[in-house]
C-alpha cells in the first residue's frame, strides 16, 4: 500500500486482510429491521441493507472472579447469538479487552472462540489488558498482520471508510493515540468526499465520558477534527462496559457493553471495578451489537441486544 494512499483497502484486500487476523467474528443486524438511535424511529427495510456488521467487546478471556465464574461460556453464548441471526454480517469488530492478562494461552483460547463464528471477516483492536506488559506485542502477533504502527488501520466496504484506531498504549491517565497515529488519521482521510460515511473504532472512548476513571482519550480532539467535515462519523468503543451514547455535532459516538462482567455507572463509587450482579441478573448486563448503514441514509442505525 502506497504512502499516498496509507492502509486503505479493496474489497479484496479486505479478505485478504480479515485473513491475516486470522478469525471470525460476529455481531449483526436482525434482519430487516432497521432501528436508529440518533433518529429515534424504527422502520422496516424491504431489500438488504447496503453494509451489515456487528460488534462485541471485552470478553476478558482469563478473567477469574465473583462478577462472571465463567467468562468463556458467555463469550461463547454471545458468539451463538450471532450466528443465529440468520444471515451472515458483512464483517464483525471486536473493541478490545479480549483477554485479560495477555497471556499465550488466552490470545489462543480467543482465538479460537473467535473463528466458530460465521462471518467471513473479523476486525480488532487491543484494550489495555492485551498490552498491560509488553506494548501489545502478542496481541499483534496473532491479530495485528497487515497493521501499522502500534496496530491501526483502515479499509473501505460498500461506500463506508472504516478506521481502527489504538489508543490504549503509553497510557498516562487517559487514553492516548499519539502523534504517528494522528498523522495517519489525517493523511487516511484526506482524499475521501465529504458524503462518505466514517465509522471509527477504538477501546477507550474518544470522548470525555468520564475523565476521572481513564474513560476518554486526551488527544482525540485533533483526531475527530480531521472526520468534522464528514456528514456522517459514527465512533464504536468498548472498554466502559455498558451502553452510552453522546452527540457532538456530525460525530456520534456509542459505548458498548461486554460479554464478561459490568462495571459501575460514572462515579458511582471509588473506582471502576466489576460489579458482581444478584443471581440470574448477569445476562441483563452482556451483549452484543448490531449496525447497518443503507446507502442514501446519513446515519447509520445501531441496535443493542442483551445475551438471551
Amino acid at each position: 500500500m502506497s504512502e499516498q494512499d496509507p492502509q486503505v483497502m479493496s474489497r479484496r484486500q479486505l479478505m485478504r486482510h480479515s485473513a491475516w487476523f486470522g478469525a471470525a467474528v460476529g455481531l449483526a443486524v436482525v434482519g430487516g429491521e432497521v432501528v436508529s438511535h440518533i433518529a429515534g424511529t424504527a422502520s422496516a427495510a424491504t431489500e438488504r441493507p447496503t453494509l451489515r456488521f456487528a460488534q462485541v467487546s471485552d470478553s476478558h478471556i482469563g478473567f477469574t472472579g465473583a462478577a462472571n465464574t465463567n467468562v468463556a461460556d458467555t463469550f461463547n453464548e454471545a458468539i451463538g447469538q450471532v450466528n443465529s441471526l440468520g444471515y451472515t454480517p458483512d464483517f464483525v469488530i471486536h473493541t478490545g479487552d479480549l483477554t485479560h492478562l495477555a497471556t499465550p494461552e488466552q490470545f489462543d483460547q480467543v482465538h479460537q472462540m473467535l473463528g466458530g463464528l460465521h462471518t467471513p471477516h473479523v476486525f480488532t483492536v487491543p484494550g489495555e489488558h492485551d498490552s498491560s506488559d509488553d506494548a501489545g506485542q502478542r496481541y499483534r502477533s496473532v491479530f495485528g498482520r497487515g497493521t501499522r504502527g502500534d496496530g491501526w488501520y483502515s479499509f473501505d466496504i460498500a461506500g463506508v471508510h472504516v478506521i481502527g484506531l489504538v489508543n490504549t498504549l503509553n497510557l498516562q491517565a487517559l487514553g492516548h493515540l499519539g502523534v504517528d497515529q494522528l498523522e495517519f488519521v489525517r493523511r487516511d482521510v484526506a482524499g475521501l468526499s465529504s458524503d462518505t460515511p466514517i465509522i471509527v473504532f477504538s477501546h477507550i472512548p474518544l470522548f470525555a465520558m468520564y475523565p476521572q476513571w481513564g474513560w476518554g482519550t486526551d488527544d482525540a480532539t485533533q483526531a475527530l477534527s480531521y472526520l468534522r467535515r464528514f456528514s456522517s462519523v459514527t465512533c464504536l468503543n468498548g472498554h466502559v462496559h455498558q451502553l452510552f451514547t453522546k452527540t457532538e455535532g456530525n460525530i456520534t459516538f456509542y459505548s458498548g457493553t461486554t460479554t464478561a462482567y459490568p462495571l459501575p455507572k460514572p462515579g458511582d463509587g471509588p473506582a471502576p471495578k466489576p460489579v458482581t450482579l444478584p443471581a440470574g441478573k448477569l445476562h441483563d448486563a452482556l451483549g452484543i451489537r448490531e449496525v447497518t448503514y443503507e446507502r442514501g441514509k446519513q446515519q447509520l442505525a445501531i441496535k443493542d441486544q442483551t445475551l438471551k
